[in-house]
């Protein structure tokens, strides 16, 4: 099994920046087992669904975004360290929500569409006006 435990969440002001971390573990899980898969964030505000926030291939040579954070959005991975990240720049009040880790076997496309097999327990994040 897997586990993934999301960290760096907190309060900032408008305009200000975070980084997310993402720490990838298991009873058999190594270096080579995280490079196996696609990784991406996620976040939930109150009331709203679930939504899509960035996506990285397995090289981290690949990235999606969703538009609402593209440009102030960065996502990476040390697969070396089982970790990945997102640096979230140019905050905004509409940030704010639960951030959520995920990792698919499968496509960029996949995980896009909010299938992962795995997923932490969530970081909140929130941004003050």
């Amino acid at each position: 099994q897997v586990q993934l435990v999301e960290s760096g969440g907190g309060l900032v002001q408008a305009g200000g920046s975070l980084r997310l971390s993402c720490a990838a573990s298991g009873r058999t899980f190594s270096t080579y087992t995280f490079g196996l898969y696609v990784m991406g964030w996620f976040r939930q505000a109150p009331g709203k669904e679930r939504e899509f926030v960035a996506a990285i291939n397995r090289s981290g040579g690949s990235r999606d975004y969703a538009d609402s954070v593209k440009s102030r959005f960065t996502i990476s991975r040390d697969n070396a360290k089982n970790t990945g990240y997102l640096q979230m720049n140019s905050m905004k009040p509409e940030d704010t929500a639960v951030y959520y880790c995920a990792l698919n076997k499968g496509t960029i496309g996949t995980l896009v569409a909010g299938r992962g097999d795995f997923w932490g327990q969530g970081t909140q994040v929130t941004v003050s006006s």
